[in-house]
């Protein structure tokens, strides 16, 4: 039910509040550690990480409901793959777990909200060392697909994909499932991903597997400005593909990829020019959540603006 749900009003060009920062809150404002073999996703299994965990969601979910648009969370599993989990001596049940407090924490809620459960790649998502061939990501990723799939998850998001052959190996994996599925690539201003392939190209390729397409595309971990630079640079513009380019979870700071785990990152964004340059993609993009740097004031300011733009184009289109 909830999958479809989701699909039908993705289809329907429904504009969604995603998630802001996790990680990096969970640290700042609550002193967990995160850095063990599977990251954040072993959080579920304390008290600390489940009261930090579902305080952030119901934030997070108390804007999308006061500004009235559906909201996506996903699952804090992006390391959580199956090389990772055995050498921890973790099993399918972690993932199972994640999804079901998930689940729990968003139940009740005035607005569509949908549990999603994050994949990520294998290697390096900033500078795609690491990265697996087309093969090897499909055979690699099945499992967690598969494991959140058993799980209930009501879609799966794979986020900060560097690599072309990666990505078509995991859209696969995903595809297998029958959920409804977004991949999200770690951009350029150039308007590529981080192996020199334009964005354009990298939908059309994943497009072109047998099997069932993505929801949409999206970018994480990356600053508005640069998602728009992308968008409009040439090998991107003009081209059909990019209609299915409609989401990003965005950076607070204007920072190069090779600064962002650093402390060379430029100072953030100020949250109301932030929250402005996210809103200048209304129209064109239809998922809206934040990344690094991004916490509730931020996505409070993106939500009220989301909200007056809605409200606009709906009396627009009755006038």
């Amino acid at each position: 039910m909830q999958a479809g749900e989701l699909s039908a009003l993705f289809q329907a060009k429904t504009v969604f509040l995603m998630e802001g920062a996790l990680g990096e809150r969970l640290k700042a404002e609550y002193g967990l550690a995160i850095d063990g073999p599977v990251a954040m996703a072993s959080l579920v299994r304390q008290e600390a990480g489940r009261r930090a965990l579902a305080a952030l969601w119901r934030e997070y979910l108390a804007m999308a409901q006061q500004a009235g648009l559906p909201f996506l969370a996903t699952t804090p599993t992006r390391r959580a793959n199956k090389e990772r989990m055995v050498a921890a001596g973790y099993g399918e049940e972690l993932l199972e777990e994640n999804v079901a407090f998930l689940k729990e924490v968003l139940k009740g809620s005035t607005v569509p909200a949908f549990a999603g459960a994050l994949m990520g790649c294998k290697g390096d998502a900033y500078t795609g060392e690491g990265a697996l061939t087309e093969e090897e990501a499909y055979e690699f990723h099945f499992w967690a697909a598969q494991g959140f799939f058993h799980a209930g998850a009501a879609f799966l998001y794979a986020g900060i994909l560097p690599t072309l052959p990666e990505a078509k190996g995991m859209a696969r994996a995903m595809a297998q499932t029958g959920l409804p599925y977004f991949l999200s690539f770690t951009i350029v201003p150039e308007g590529t991903l981080v192996d020199g392939t334009p964005i354009a190209e990298a939908i059309r390729a994943i497009d072109a597997l047998p099997g069932p397409k993505p929801l949409g595309y999206f970018s994480n971990c990356v600053h508005p400005q640069v998602v728009a630079m992308a968008y409009r640079a040439p090998c991107n513009r003009g081209r059909q593909e990019m209609k299915r380019f409609v989401g990003v979870q965005a950076n607070a700071t204007l920072a190069r990829l090779s600064d962002l785990e650093g402390e060379n990152r430029p100072a953030p964004t100020d949250p109301k020019k932030w929250a402005q340059q996210m809103a200048e993609l209304f129209g064109t993009f239809q998922v809206f959540g934040g990344c690094c740097g991004t916490d509730g004031t931020y996505m409070r300011e993106l939500a009220m603006r989301l909200s007056a733009k809605r409200q606009k184009q709906q009396q627009s289109s009755e006038s």
